[in-house]
């Protein structure tokens, strides 16, 4: 295990925590009513309803795409851990080779000699 997941775990919740306040102070700016005119008492709880409706999709929508994005978070990390553990594979592999072959003598310019 990665001594580091924890800090990606906490580092990861803040940037979706904070992306999902910029969100959601966004659709609050531009889905609030105008207060053009006053509607009679029956209208204002009907608006406020209404409203709150809004509000509450708003908010599930946004809770969806934080999901999503938590998901696709996990899985990226999963790949780039695989993709280490094959670059380890791989540079071991390469650290082996070089030792059974034994010492390789280079020119100057970094080629191998023949």
């Amino acid at each position: 295990m990665n001594p580091e997941m924890p800090y990606d775990d906490t580092v990861s919740t803040m940037v979706l925590e904070n992306i999902k306040n910029k969100l959601i102070h966004a659709f609050r700016a531009n889905g609030e009513p105008l207060a053009t005119s006053v509607p009679a008492g029956g209208a204002v709880s009907s608006i406020n309803k209404n409203f709150q409706a809004n509000e509450e999709l708003r908010r599930a929508k946004i809770d969806g795409a934080i999901t999503w994005l938590r998901s696709e978070l996990l899985e990226m990390r999963s790949q780039d851990q695989q993709l280490a553990r094959t670059l380890l594979g791989l540079n071991s592999e390469i650290q082996r080779l070089r030792r059974e072959s034994g010492p390789i003598a280079l020119q100057a310019d970094g080629r191998e000699q023949i």
